[in-house]
């Protein structure tokens, strides 16, 4: 039996640009298929297969599960059957092999073959972009083609590709009624389908794919009550034939509340029939371009495991992206995997990297909609004390959830009076945005944005200083103060649902890493700007908030994860601020010069410390994120991987291969596998954030051997 590790049985998501879409597959059963809007997979019986050679059967890559004849639902007496029934067979685990890269995803059985391609390409400013550059882009569509070898074969074979449609409100249809003469395809509604304009193809529907392979009469294929649909190729005797689908994905109209927008795409194509057209054009210019990201990991030397990684990861975020018209105005979007909230910003923040190479615009447009409508002021106060002080600006956690844009100034998921999930985040959303305008700023040179956005850094510094200390002289450059929305609960972290080692907000060296960065980029960018006076405060604050941490260090040389005197948990994450700096091109901060070697330095021996098992590492040589929880996430994983790499220098060949290969291994686990790309996981097992995009922190290895 083949290890988590070696198994190739894993849904992967296989989704258009900015659609919040994706065609599933890659968990046996009928765990995968066509999805639109979905926190998970469709959970339809997908059918890719072929005569069998003795012309009997027929055989498939094993990704149905067979269904319920809905004829039934019409016959009340038992009589002559509709025909007699196909027998389908899908091939054993063992004959199935599979070539998964970064923009296509290969099946091999017996004579068949199945490749599906997806665009891993920059999302063009619509602001600037022509229609072509942006029809491109955002086609609704992935692509994929399925060969059928019968050169060795003694009679002709039918070669097919379908889905049975669980959407209760809309009806499997063909396409051939409704496009032009020699495309033929089938779908459900408006919403999804396959197309193809390959000459040999018929479309066929059915209560099952048992009766579209063996109708009573060819006059069957055009029936319309059943829920399944397939493409249909004869390949004769002698003849090897590959066939060429789009599949598709469409919804037109209003699909938001709160904000009323429409997808964009919907501006570029009038209906999934005119998207089927496009991307089927479009095939051999998707082909030739599928190979970049390959190129680069190569180039990079990245291990497999690494590949594997970063190559699945980039298949989920795309899944969970959309973009949107909100009164002619372009909104980017990330959605929350199963959660689907709206623009969670302790995402935006980690997939900044990854959007930072791809299309910046992006992230500039979410933080812009993040100070229009998603920013409000606090005051704050010390934990268990109702007196208030000044507080000042901050962000809310999200924008809303499936669909559905929260009211001005407040998030989904933020609630008061609780000390754990679901309370604020108002400290690390604050340097979230900081964080994310500063590497922005600082990567792009936009010029025109930093001067519309300085004043609301200004007000962000300010808040920054308040939530330190109310009274000056007591500023050591860490969180103090919880936000007045708490009313007498407590702020949280991303790190949600961990305990107070990750958990808490106050006094958390993790926080206050992140604390560090926002003062030392602020200084940077205020000596720029000509503003010295703030400058030197923000170096001051970085100072403070290096030299607080420091003294922590224990007799171990670890530090706590919270400076209250109490904690005994020991937490990788207090490296993770260190990479933002680094981003932005800061590098001299990381110097043996630096004012702030002293911190790195007391960094890197934690951070060494720490890395051993029954401390920060599981039994499989995972990370650990707290020496006190099971729980971590395997996005801060591989962003921790490299600032201890790539920033701090702590590099341990063998001890980095062993985590890369336990962190594969839990992905493809048969109780993660199905959820594709996950995050969650309690000592490798998922446990929540399935389906999810922000992974996409693996990005980040591509840069290393930099510094």
């Amino acid at each position: 039996m083949k290890s988590n590790h070696e198994s190739i049985f894993f849904n992967a998501q296989h989704s258009p640009i900015g659609a919040f879409a994706s065609f599933t597959l890659g968990y046996p059963g009928a765990n995968g298929g066509l999805g639109l809007e979905l926190g998970k997979p469709a959970d339809q019986n997908i059918y890719i297969g072929c005569t069998g050679r003795e012309g009997s059967n027929y055989e498939l890559l094993p990704f149905y599960a067979g269904s319920d004849n809905e004829r039934q639902r019409y016959v009340q007496e038992e009589g002559e059957s509709e025909a007699e029934p196909a027998a389908l067979r899908s091939f054993p685990l063992d004959a199935v092999t599979r070539e998964y890269k970064a923009a296509s995803d290969k099946w091999r059985a017996g004579d068949l073959s199945f490749r599906i391609l997806t665009q891993i390409q920059a999302v063009p400013d619509p602001d600037q972009a022509t229609e072509e550059e942006l029809k491109a882009a955002l086609v609704p569509a992935v692509w994929a083609e399925l060969t059928l070898d019968n050169t060795s074969g003694t009679e002709a074979r039918t070669l097919f590709f379908g889905y049975q449609g669980n959407d209760p409100y809309s009806n499997m249809r063909r396409l051939d009624d409704t496009m032009p003469s020699g495309y033929c395809g089938i779908g459900q509604g408006l919403r999804t389908a396959i197309a193809t304009e390959h000459a040999g193809t018929y479309s066929s529907l059915g209560f099952d794919m048992e009766s579209i392979l063996k109708p009573r009469s060819k006059a069957h294929h055009t029936f319309g009550l059943g829920s399944c649909g397939a493409l249909l190729t004869e390949v004769p005797v002698g003849e090897k034939v590959t066939v060429r689908y789009a599949i598709c994905f469409y919804q037109a109209g209003i699909v938001t509340s709160g904000l009323s927008g429409s997808y964009y795409y919907t501006r570029l194509f009038e209906s999934i029939e005119s998207v089927a057209r496009y991307a089927l054009e479009q095939f051999d210019a998707v082909d030739a371009a599928s190979g970049q990201l390959e190129v680069e990991m190569e180039e990079v030397g990245l291990s497999e495991d690494q590949k594997f990684m970063i190559r699945h990861s980039v298949h989920s975020y795309y899944g969970s992206t959309e973009l949107l018209d909100v009164q002619g105005k372009p909104v980017w979007i990330v959605n929350e995997g199963e959660y689907r909230m709206i623009n969670t910003l302790d995402l935006t923040v980690d997939q900044l990297f990854f959007e930072m190479k791809m299309n910046p615009w992006t992230v500039r447009n979410v933080l812009d909609l993040f100070v229009g409508r998603y920013s409000y002021k606090d005051e704050v106060q010390e934990y268990g004390n109702p007196k208030k002080y000044e507080g000042g600006i901050s962000f809310t956690h999200d924008m809303g959830v499936a669909n559905v844009f929260s009211r001005p100034q407040y998030s989904a998921y933020e609630i008061s009076e609780i000390e754990d999930c679901f309370s604020y985040m108002t400290q690390e959303q604050l340097t979230n945005w900081l964080l994310c305008a500063l590497v922005y700023a600082g990567k792009t040179q936009d010029r025109s944005w930093l001067a519309d956005k300085m004043a609301i850094i200004k007000s962000c510094f300010s808040s920054m200083l308040n939530r330190d200390h109310h009274n000056a002289g007591q500023r050591d450059g860490m969180m103090d103060l919880e936000s007045s929305r708490t009313n007498g609960g407590a702020e949280i972290t991303t790190y949600d649902s961990l305990d107070v080692s990750l958990g808490q907000s106050r006094r958390n060296i993790y926080i206050a890493s992140k604390c560090w960065a926002v003062y030392v980029m602020l200084a940077d960018l205020f000596e720029r700007e000509g503003e010295t006076e703030l400058a030197g405060q923000a170096a001051e604050q970085a100072a403070r908030c290096a030299s607080t941490v420091t003294s922590g260090v224990e007799e171990d040389g670890t530090i706590p994860a919270i400076l209250d005197g109490e904690s005994v948990s020991r937490i990788i994450p207090a490296i993770e601020g260190l990479v933002y700096p680094y981003a932005a091109g800061l590098l001299e901060v990381y110097g043996k010069d630096s004012p702030h070697a002293g911190y790195l330095s007391a960094l890197k021996k934690h951070l060494e410390n720490i890395l051993v098992p029954g401390v920060c590492l599981f039994a499989d040589g995972g990370w650990q994120l707290s020496s006190t929880s099971i729980n971590s996430w395997s996005s801060k994983i591989y962003l921790n991987q490299y600032v201890a790499r790539e920033v701090l220098g702590v590099i341990q060949p063998e001890q980095h291969r062993a985590a890369d290969y336990a962190h594969a291994s839990w992905l493809k686990d048969p109780q993660n596998a199905y959820w594709a790309w996950s995050d969650q996981t309690h000592a490798g097992v998922v446990k929540g954030s399935r389906y999810y995009p922000r992974g996409v922190t693996s990005i980040l290895w591509l840069e290393e051997r930099r510094g």
